[in-house]
């Protein structure tokens, strides 16, 4: 069996990162989003052991002491970590892995695993962020004032990544995430190890 390919996608809150990777999974097979561990609380209809794991700080740190995460970022005030042992065993099994990360986290996992693919995601526009975090109507304008001033230093994280997706339009930056997950099957390394006994089949009967 191939082994799967771990992908970081990384935003600014507030770029759609969220909705695009919900749908992204909904479009393409073999592939899966790993749940965080975070401290901060539940919004208004995130489920436990579907959005988020939510622990609180003592346990966390407990786990990260205990080597549990892969990676893990302190984000605003609270704490987000990514299970080791989730990700390998899905990698292990050949399905592909998201880690919805942000660039912290994606630096410890570059110091890993090299084979890693990264993907940043932005919005159009400073202007754009700004009223899609107070679409939201979920902070407060101090809460958003904070967020626009993280995102734009988070932003300057963009040329560490592989791939650069601008969300100006949400079908056309879907279908460019599509193309880099398309495009990372069909390279020649996991192609060969996907189809190796038919290689190895056609290679024998043309000899």
């Amino acid at each position: 069996m191939h082994t799967g390919t771990l992908y970081i996608i990384a935003a600014p809150s507030g770029a759609g990162k969220t909705s695009l990777v919900k749908a992204l999974l909904e479009s393409l097979e073999n592939i899966k989003a790993s749940v965080s561990y975070t401290t901060r609380p539940p919004r208004p209809g995130e489920i436990n052991g579907t959005h988020y794991n939510f622990v609180e700080p003592a346990e966390f740190h407990s786990m990260s002491h205990a080597g549990v995460f892969l990676e893990q970022a302190q984000v605003f005030d609270n704490f987000y970590g990514t299970s080791r042992l989730w990700v390998e065993k899905e990698l292990h099994r050949g399905q592909d892995v998201i880690l919805e990360i942000d660039w912290q986290g994606a630096q410890q996992i570059r110091l890993q695993r090299a084979d890693t693919l990264s993907i940043f995601i932005l919005p159009p526009s400073i202007a754009a962020l700004q009223q899609r975090l107070q679409g939201r109507g979920q902070d407060q304008p101090a809460v958003i004032a904070r967020r626009m001033q993280d995102a734009q230093s988070e932003m300057q994280h963009y040329m560490e990544f592989d791939y650069l997706v601008i969300n100006a339009d949400f079908n056309a930056a879907l279908e460019d995430l599509q193309a880099i997950i398309r495009a990372r099957r069909l390279c020649l390394p996991i192609q060969a190890q996907k189809y190796a006994e038919q290689l190895e089949q056609m290679l024998v009967l043309g000899s």
